[in-house]
């Protein structure tokens, strides 16, 4: 079975744009591949951020993920922060690739300019962060969107670079493209996001008073000023985008008979789309309740993910220490009065 390793920075509760762009396509990954889900806060740190909010967005976003249904019995999920071998790998990968590589990434010139006054050295390099964080489980896939093609076209020259120079260790991972919608926000102006509030937050879910005002003030099509003008739900760009990726093949057809034909109005096709997203998300509102009750769980989580991702990843810095050269000591049996270190490297007293 392949490896499919992928990451989301840590932003606290998810909402709708992340679940259509990432999330469901997880779920629906664990039936076919070997998952490696990792929260990557190290990536977080590049951008100005609230210290004393990081452990809270780190622990609502793994309560969504697991509410949505990351399965962390059979597949591994866990916290960048706490498998230092991200950072050592990152260190390596630094000195096999080029400044001129680095200068070409787009996305640096995007978050430079979004954050003008904290351009910082994480910044130029993350993408070698992103490339150590995929090949130090030797993935062979990678699910993205267009926009992150080139991320993964770095994650490949890296591992050629590396490979060429001082012997095979990683393979060349593979873009896993998937058609995923591109949701705008309640605004109809720009991708839905947290920073720019115009989100449909995934806690809506369970309140259907309050998902219901969200819903009514979403962008539709302009062209249908009064109830009697004919629309088109494909110039809906947020709540078109909704129905298509919710809403039955039937409902959906009901939705476009009637917005073509003036048969419906913005109002009845909204909350035929709040119906809909109850229904959908029931399931992921009772699982988060039961989540919240027993924090523990979310923590033993990320810890029980930590311990697994750790033995990948000592493994594959293993290899690469022999083949850069580094010196090690030879292995030295404990003495027998030594008590033997558990699985986390804790010893009893």
């Amino acid at each position: 079975m392949k490896t499919v390793f992928s990451g989301i920075q840590p932003s606290g509760e998810l909402h709708l744009g992340n679940y259509l762009g990432a999330v469901r396509n997880w779920v629906t990954l664990q039936e076919q591949y070997r998952c490696i889900f990792c929260i990557v806060d190290y990536h977080a740190i590049t951008q100005t951020y609230d210290a004393k909010e990081m452990a809270k967005r780190v622990s609502e976003m793994v309560v969504d993920l697991l509410a949505l249904g990351i399965d962390t019995d059979r597949h591994i999920l866990f916290l960048q922060s706490m498998v230092p071998e991200h950072t050592e790998l990152a260190w390596v990968f630094n000195n096999v690739i080029g400044m001129g590589v680095l200068e070409r990434m787009t996305q640096f010139k995007d978050k430079s300019e979004h954050q003008p006054e904290n351009i910082n050295v994480g910044l130029f390099t993350y993408p070698v962060l992103q490339a150590a964080d995929i090949l130090l489980y030797k993935a062979e896939a990678v699910p993205v969107g267009q926009d992150q093609l080139q991320h993964i076209e770095l994650a490949r020259d890296v591992a050629r670079a590396f490979n060429h120079r001082f012997g095979k260790v990683f393979p060349e991972c593979e873009a896993l493209m998937t058609n995923l919608p591109k949701l705008l926000g309640i605004d109809g102006k720009a991708k839905m996001s947290k920073s720019l509030g115009n989100q449909i937050p995934l806690t809506v879910f369970g309140n259907d008073k309050a998902l219901r005002k969200l819903l009514a003030r979403c962008v539709t099509d302009e062209k249908r000023v009064q109830r009697e003008d004919p629309g088109n739900p494909d110039d809906c760009p947020t709540i078109g985008t909704m129905h298509k990726a919710i809403s039955s093949p039937e409902d959906l057809a009901w939705v476009y008979q009637g917005c073509t034909t003036a048969g419906i109005g913005c109002v009845d096709c909204k909350g035929k789309l709040a119906d809909n997203l109850n229904a959908h998300f029931a399931g992921y509102v009772e699982r988060r309740a039961a989540l919240l009750a027993d924090p523990g769980k979310v923590e033993e989580a990320l810890a029980k993910g930590a311990v697994k991702a750790r033995v990948l990843a000592q493994r594959t810095l293993g290899e690469v220490h022999k083949k850069l050269g580094l010196w090690r000591p030879k292995a030295v049996k404990p003495a027998a009065t030594e008590p033997a270190a558990n699985e986390h490297g804790e010893v009893a007293p």
